[in-house]
């Protein structure tokens, strides 16, 4: 069957040229370098710098404001601990409990799918028993990132036209324009799974109650809850028919303003109503916060970018740069005192883009220094140009199959992964060197009864099996780093991957592509006819 197939693709060279073609288009497109080529479209690989080693873990985030660590532990972390420990696959579970808040962490085997063990969770969550969780306590699940889904964190500052730094916003307008403006417009970028603010203030209603105007007027606290509560809801009620005209019945009661709390009513007494500015003072102020954010010794308000699980680090950082492109021409601006204009704007405060292309650069910087040594040495040892480059056109061929192997087996490009690559250079050029020098030897032999096809035909047949034997001894010997698992495997798989694909790939191109373009552009071609 192999010599079936290498006389194929001999014989039949548009073919052979079409598959060549194919491939190198191929892996231009899926490469992850940032080669600048307008006539290809671009479905790169997955590029980040370093592998992510972290568990395989989903977080289960439960708010019950107010309350100690201590009443967290009892009614919260405890109960849903014990209830997720049922979810198939879960490996181990730690939690921690603080001052209003619950986080539990669920651990599951590396054999389980992400998304998967997400809806289990979800389905455990919906069917927990009714009361074993507080009134008004929910539960609920984290973004679907994985702890290096942090790729971008940004700050908004006031800055003039010119890009200097002016002030002149509080934090909690730069909060509220976070919240409402900047947060939504960051989320709809393709691949981001959450943006999270952090810093500055958060804008509420604040009703500070007076105990003596309240026990003068006889109300308590939870009167005046109460009151609060239904101050800020919308009423339906049926239609009425006036004139052979449907109107509908509402009762508009949103707070869009601080008068619309203080005139809520919280008792009539004698008639007379007891409203809540009676009782307690209405205004705005900032929400209790658990920690800021720090830059060069100012406090900021900014956000963090988290990508989706799966998704290409370095893609979601462009798609949120032409987001920021896109909502910068509506911030807001203004004129402070001294008559500067000041404009919000969205400042990086990390960005791992220049990360993921440092370690892109050196890897690329390496494997073109070690293909271009390799073909100097190719050629002194083989001391023939036409045979040197035949064989040197193995290695970026090899490697741009690699990038399609990468690409659809989701093996994501980082430091660790693309050193798999140069790795396998050497044994590459072997490959190519074997099947050239068997062909030059036969060549050599000068049998007239014989044409140069059936030469390079008989040539590579007969050193194909033991080339193939040769590389799968090398493949085999990687099967142990493919059983490693948790952070080692996570770490070593990437690059037993990449050198397999391209082991495989460079024989795939010296059994199939190589004989073919020997025929074609052999350097003995002329030898023969001599």
């Amino acid at each position: 069957m192999l010599n079936k197939i290498i006389k194929f693709f001999l014989e039949n060279k548009l073919i052979t040229t079409i598959l060549l073609v194919v491939c190198i288009a191929w892996g231009l497109i899926t490469s992850p370098f940032p080669w600048k080529i307008d006539f290809l479209p671009k479905d790169p690989v997955a590029v980040d710098a370093i592998p992510d080693i972290g568990e395989n873990q989903q977080i289960v985030f439960t708010k019950w404001m107010g309350r100690s660590p201590q009443d967290i532990e009892d009614q919260i972390t405890y109960p849903l601990t014990t209830s997720l420990l049922g979810i198939p696959g879960v490996k181990t579970i730690r939690s921690s409990s603080m001052f209003g808040f619950s986080s539990i962490y669920i651990i599951f085997d590396e054999g389980i799918e992400f998304y998967w063990s997400r809806s289990r969770i979800l389905e455990k969550l919906n069917s927990l028993p009714q009361n074993l969780l507080p009134d008004g306590v929910q539960p609920t699940l984290g973004p679907d990132a994985t702890a290096l889904g942090q790729i971008f964190w940004y700050t908004l500052e006031g800055r003039t036209p010119e890009g200097e730094v002016t002030g002149g916003w509080d934090l909690q307008e730069l909060r509220s324009i976070q919240d409402f403006q900047v947060k939504y417009a960051l989320a709809s970028a393709k691949g981001v799974s959450e943006v999270a603010s952090i810093g500055g203030f958060v804008k509420e209603y604040q009703v500070d109650v007076d105990p003596a105007a309240m026990q003068a007027h006889g109300v308590n606290l939870m009167q005046v809850m109460n009151a609060v509560k239904k101050s800020n809801l919308d009423i339906g009620a049926r239609t009425i028919e006036i004139n052979q005209a449907e109107y509908f019945v509402r009762g508009i009661g949103y707070v869009k303003q601080l008068a619309d709390l203080e005139e809520a009513v919280v008792k009539m007494t004698d008639n007379t109503p007891v409203r809540i500015q009676d009782v307690a003072k209405v205004s705005y102020g900032p929400s209790d916060r658990r920690g800021i954010i720090d830059k060069m010794g100012a406090e900021v308000v900014g956000g963090v970018v988290v990508a989706r699980y799966g998704a290409n680090p370095l893609e979601v950082i462009n798609n949120v740069k032409d987001k920021i492109e896109e909502l910068s021409v509506g911030l807001p601006e203004k004129e402070l005192a001294d008559g500067t204009i000041s404009k919000l704007t969205v400042v990086p405060f990390y960005d791992r883009t220049q990360l993921i292309y440092e370690t892109l650069g050196t890897l690329e910087d390496a494997l073109t220094l070690e293909i271009i040594i390799t073909i100097i040495v190719i050629i002194i040892m083989v001391m023939n140009l036409r045979a040197s480059i035949l064989i040197s056109a193995l290695i970026p061929i090899a490697v741009l199959m690699t990038f399609i192997a990468m690409r659809y087996f989701n093996v994501d490009a980082n430091i660790v992964a693309l050193s798999g690559i140069a790795i396998a250079i050497g044994t590459i050029v072997d490959v190519g060197i074997v099947l050239s020098e068997n062909m030059i030897r036969h060549l050599e032999m000068k049998n007239p009864d014989k044409n140069l096809k059936q030469v390079i035909y008989e040539a590579t047949t007969e050193v194909a099996p033991a080339v193939i034997t040769a590389v799968l001894t090398t493949i085999i010997s990687f099967i142990p780093v493919f059983t490693m698992e948790a952070a080692e495997g996570k770490l070593f798989r990437p690059l037993a991957f990449t050198k397999t694909f391209v082991l495989f790939g460079a024989l795939v191109v010296a059994i199939i592509i190589l004989p073919a373009m020997a025929h074609c552009y052999s350097p003995l071609k002329r030898k023969r006819e001599e």
